[in-house]
């Protein structure tokens, strides 16, 4: 998962990001309303933590402006306590969530899952797929009941997968859900990263289970 936070509070900010990261989600930083702009619109999250009172441009107009030109990310606004009219604005022009300041870090952790659950249309954590079954929550795969063991960046990229099934999904776009704004795309790793993963969900099974879809990706076998 790839997570944009559009916060002035440095402090919060880097701390939201520290933790948010312990969690293997890769976390990018806007410290403005243009910059944080800017960046929803050239990169695809899978959501948004979106502050209301930032610089330069305010989070209502910025979030106005995501939905205007179709961004569809999921988007959690912060509000504080008083601020209630504009939580039902930023409600109202098509945020998803909204958490009160000061918050816990693992209340926000829950609300990103179930945002981006929602956006995938789906009302459970897990996601089953044949035989094979990927939990977000508590990062674990299995194949029937036989659970395989994946490296955090491997299992990421079969969660991307398995969330946009049974789509085939480029390199282009499991890139932009795991990795950060410094992620090198020219780099061998994603390649590396899947050999890994198939080889190990094949071997599970006994048969293949990520198939490669020739200059288009990668998709799930049902």
């Amino acid at each position: 998962m790839r997570v944009l936070v559009v916060e002035d509070n440095r402090e919060l900010a880097l701390s939201v990001k520290k933790g948010l990261e312990q969690e293997n989600i890769s976390v990018d930083l806007a410290y403005d309303g243009e910059q944080g702009e800017e960046k929803a619109f050239v990169n695809s999250y899978d959501g948004i933590l979106l502050d209301l009172n930032l610089p330069k441009r305010d989070g209502l107009e910025v979030l106005k402006n995501l939905r205007e030109e179709e961004v569809e990310s999921p988007v959690i606004i912060i509000t504080a306590r008083d601020e209630i009219e504009e939580r039902a604005k930023g409600l109202d022009f098509g945020a998803d969530d909204y958490l009160v300041k000061p918050f816990e870090l693992l209340e926000l952790k829950a609300r990103l899952r179930a945002v981006v659950r929602r956006y995938h249309g789906r009302s459970l954590p897990q996601i089953s797929i044949g035989g094979l079954t990927v939990d977000p929550v508590c990062r674990k795969v299995r194949y029937q009941q036989k659970e395989i063991l994946l490296k955090p960046k491997e299992f990421d990229i079969l969660l991307c997968i398995a969330q946009r099934h049974p789509a085939v999904v480029s390199s282009e776009e499991i890139s932009e859900h795991v990795y950060d704004e410094d992620f090198d795309p020219f780099s061998s790793v994603l390649r590396v990263h899947l050999a890994r993963l198939k080889k190990k969900l094949a071997e599970s099974a006994e048969h293949e289970v990520l198939r490669t879809i020739r200059a288009k990706g990668y998709q799930l076998c049902d």
